[in-house]
């Protein structure tokens, strides 16, 4: 990252007084400026750019983003406190946002609405949706975000070096995050998840989260045997056992055994929606790694995108999403309620129209286009689980 002071002034102090002296001055991601002997410090955040003198004295600069490529220098010699509420909500911003991104947004949002779209497939009438259906979906929530965090966050860790090639802006690539800060956040996380599922006493849940542990670890971490991710067929294996069978068989069964006390029943809507999330998931795996094609050849991981190509694992992506809502609509179609036909037939056909037309507008040679086209499978993701559950 860099930030540019074009004509500016450099503020220094020299024999008690204050001068400025204009230059051009050009700051990288971790610089150091000279100005008569006296040492200031660049240290630009994520969105923040601070500028200290660094001798023990009063005397301190606070340099920040007014827009995207101008800055202003505010100098104070004896009240450097005044500039404490905004640094500490600037650091409070910061924090909060470094936290966003190590979290992985868009896998929080698709953790929280394949709980809320599964849960619905197990209520049978009204009287089902009550204050207990809605505590036991809050405990299958927060437990999996908990996990989820610290599949992610383990996956950071052990791809420090990979991400500072293809995603720089995650902070333990960025170095917002320490290493340790990082082991501290995804050993918590994991501790809470399995305190969670244990002291709630539903055995679905506790085992969805047991078998995410294994599977997330197994994937990332990188001890002999392990880090699956090296491994294309087998990383896809275990995105699918996660998105496709665990969060749609054991939450689903959660809500049914543990919340409303129901013998086990697999019913049609769970049988579709795991075969269903079945393709989505394998195009996820595949298409994950499409963008990031860089980062692993030069750490040679064997992803379908290095061995095959990025056009070709693009389109069969596409061809695998279409082909799950063709499906979609035969059984949407074959519905015995009017309402259910409608909804499903014409919200896949929308969808499939929708991915069609989004596909043949993407640029294969831009990073930014086929990210963007990733992220935008993830929407499809979400539009799925709103329809599932008015599939009858």
């Amino acid at each position: 990252m860099e930030s540019l002071l074009s004509s500016s002034s450099l503020l220094s102090a020299a024999g008690g007084g204050l001068c400025w002296r204009k230059q051009n001055l050009k700051l990288h991601s971790l610089s150091e400026i000279r100005c008569n002997s006296r040492k200031v410090v660049a240290k630009p955040k994520f969105r923040n750019n601070l500028v200290r003198l660094n001798d023990g004295q009063e005397s301190s600069f606070l340099l920040y983003p007014k827009h995207k490529t101008r800055f202003r220098v505010n100098a104070t010699t004896s009240q450097p406190e005044a500039f404490e509420p905004n640094s500490k909500r600037n650091t409070l911003r910061d924090s909060i946002d470094a936290f966003y991104r190590f979290s992985r947004p868009h896998t929080v949002i698709g953790t929280v609405l394949s709980i809320l779209s599964v849960s619905f497939l197990a209520v049978e009438k009204i009287s089902d949706i009550s204050p207990l259906l809605f505590t036991g979906i809050l405990e299958a929530v927060v437990a999996a975000l908990m996990m989820n965090i610290y599949i992610v966050g383990l996956n950071q860790l052990s791809d420090v070096e990979i991400d500072k090639v293809n995603k720089p802006y995650l902070p333990l690539a960025s170095g917002e995050y320490s290493v340790k800060t990082g082991i501290a956040i995804v050993a918590s996380f994991s501790i809470m998840s399995f305190w969670l599922g244990w002291i709630v006493g539903s055995w679905p849940l506790f085992w969805a989260l047991f078998v995410s542990f294994i599977l997330g670890t197994a994937y990332s971490i990188n001890l002999p045997l392990l880090r699956w991710k090296r491994f294309a067929l087998v990383a896809a294996m275990c995105i699918l056992a996660v998105r496709a069978i665990i969060v749609q068989i054991a939450f689903f069964l959660h809500i049914q055994t543990h919340v409303f006390g129901r013998p086990v029943l697999f019913t049609r809507p769970l049988i579709f929606a795991t075969a269903f999330m079945s393709f989505f998931s394998v195009v996820i795996a595949l298409f994950k790694d499409i963008p990031d094609i860089e980062g692993d050849k030069i750490f040679g991981i064997r992803s379908f995108s290095v061995t095959l190509g990025q056009k070709r694992v693009f389109w069969t992506c596409v061809s695998l999403l279409q082909t799950a809502y063709a499906v979609a609509i035969l059984v949407g179609a074959t519905s015995p309620f009017i309402w259910s036909k409608v909804i499903s037939v014409v919200g896949h056909v929308v969808l499939a129209t929708t991915l069609w037309t989004r596909a043949k507008s993407v640029d294969l040679s831009s990073k930014s286009e086929i990210t963007s086209c990733y992220m935008f499978i993830w929407k499809l993701f979400y539009a799925e689980y709103l329809l599932l559950p008015f599939l009858k």
